[in-house]
């Protein structure tokens, strides 16, 4: 028998909004029923809600107030979750990231490999050898937290963070990993570069992947990486 999913709380945020907590455990179930959880509400409610804002194990729902009250807009949410209990996972798209694996373009290559255990060739293989569900994305426009990694690779965040980490930087922290979408100061361990720009503000949409999708690393040679516009 299954272990059945924690029951959802739902609490008034604002004015206008709405925070729904699916228990305290991160982790691609729990992304799951979020995701589940905001195709259905955007499906019923679509009138009144004016934006879903998934997150490791929330869902802020924000509404139109001269359109419904807080109350009952939390009874009908409830009732409506009610209706998931037992659904299959929403399949999301899957996404597939070049990355150029090296000591090179991933500073904190060989530390992972020695904290592992395993050859940099082995950690390569490991990170790329699975798929990664989006759990949120947040931080930075386009960063995303994906999950689950390894548990051989799995490595703390490092304790003084770089100044800049350039854009397209594939790293490591603890059980996640994810492409740093712009230069930015940031404290992940760096196992490779991605020459795929995760972030246009221009584009419709910006972003190439949203919660829920799979993501996927490719792994590519130096050469691969410069032709599709990577930078070292």
């Amino acid at each position: 028998m299954k272990d059945k999913a924690p029951p959802v709380r739902i609490t008034i945020a604002s004015e206008n909004a709405l925070m729904i907590r699916f228990g305290n455990g991160s982790g691609a179930a729990t992304s799951a029923r979020i995701q589940a959880a905001a195709i259905l509400l955007r499906a019923r409610l679509g009138g009144v809600l004016t934006e879903l804002v998934p997150g490791f194990t929330t869902l802020l729902v924000t509404y139109e107030p001269l359109r419904t009250e807080p109350l009952p807009l939390r009874r009908r949410i409830a009732n409506l979750l009610a209706q998931l209990e037992g659904t299959p996972p929403v399949a999301g798209k899957l996404l597939e990231l070049p990355v150029y694996y090296s000591p090179e373009s991933g500073p904190d290559l060989e530390l992972i490999a020695r904290h592992s255990g395993l050859t940099t060739k082995e950690v390569i293989h490991c990170h790329s050898s699975r798929d990664y569900r989006v759990l949120a994305i947040g931080f930075a426009p386009g960063f995303a937290y994906l999950s689950e990694l390894d548990e051989r690779l799995a490595l703390p965040r490092l304790a003084s963070p770089r100044l800049k980490v350039p854009r397209g930087a594939v790293a490591i922290a603890n059980r996640q990993t994810a492409v740093y979408p712009q230069a930015m100061p940031g404290g992940w361990n760096l196992i490779g570069l991605c020459p795929t720009q995760l972030f246009k503000p221009t584009a419709k949409p910006p972003l190439p992947f949203s919660v829920g999708d799979q993501v996927r690393f490719v792994p590519i040679d130096r050469e691969a990486f410069l032709d599709q516009g990577g930078e070292l």
